[in-house]
């Protein structure tokens, strides 16, 4: 039994026999049977990469946010939607506060500025 168990951790067993498919079938077992909780996985928010937490004056959250994310809510619902995704986001309360667009030298739009109190 030493032996077997010492040819599996090594992977000594060679391409094509019952032992090497064995061994191969367990792993895509593990891999997709497995529950993510073990891994501490945490499901994917829509546009995370598109905001960035800055540090901001006590009592106050700033947010950089994309400008293409911004640009495709109307106008009239912009702080109640970066509101509802930020405290997706961040698993708090977030009462945004305001959103200021930033222009840079040429001014054009590089994107938004967004400050809640959680």
């Amino acid at each position: 039994m030493p032996t077997v168990l010492r040819r599996l951790i090594l992977w000594d067993y060679q391409r094509g026999v019952w032992q090497y498919d064995v061994i191969c079938a367990l792993i895509i077992l593990f891999i997709f049977a497995s529950p993510p909780s073990w891994f501490k996985d945490q499901p994917r928010i829509a546009n995370a990469a598109q905001i960035t937490s800055l540090p901001a004056q006590p009592g106050e959250s700033a947010f950089w946010i994309d400008t293409a994310l911004v640009t495709s809510i109307p106008e009239d619902k912009r702080l109640a939607e970066i509101g509802k995704i930020l405290t997706a986001r961040t698993r708090k309360p977030h009462v945004m506060t305001r959103i200021e667009p930033i222009y840079d030298a040429e001014q054009e739009l590089k994107g938004y500025m967004a400050f809640s109190k959680p």
